[in-house]
């Protein structure tokens, strides 16, 4: 939660509350990918960050730092990421709307790596708005 928090409050957004009933979507989702590591998204109801990385040892921070490293990339006047390059994990964590989260952490594929997800609601990343 700090991770997160901290690249809000550089934005002036009030911190993000965790939510139990997003933590189960987010751990239901990530069982489903026990298996296989797929980076793919559950295209559920909520507003979603993803993450993999390869070995067992990659924990939230990681993820978090890896999706708040992305403002770097993010340019608030032409609310757009830098060419051919990812922003929206960072915008979802500091959209001004959104007030809960919940996270989940799996190793998958017998041990050769991690997938995490974080949801959000309500969701962010609409078309056309800026984060904040």
């Amino acid at each position: 939660m700090a991770p997160q928090n901290a690249a809000r409050a550089a934005n002036r957004m009030p911190p993000l509350v965790w939510d139990e009933r997003l933590a189960h979507y987010a751990q239901w989702y990530a069982n489903q990918r026990r298996e296989d590591c797929a980076l793919r998204h559950s295209n559920g109801p909520y507003g979603e960050n993803i993450f993999w990385g390869g070995g067992d040892g990659w924990m939230p921070a990681d993820a978090v730092a890896a999706w708040v490293s992305e403002s770097k990339w993010y340019n608030y006047w032409s609310n757009s990421c830098a060419g051919g390059q990812e922003c929206g994990h960072y915008t979802q964590i500091v959209w001004s709307s959104t007030k809960r989260v919940g996270c989940a952490r799996v190793v998958c594929d017998g041990g050769k790596g991690v997938f995490m997800t974080c949801n959000y609601d309500p969701p962010g990343n609409f078309i056309g708005e800026r984060p904040y």
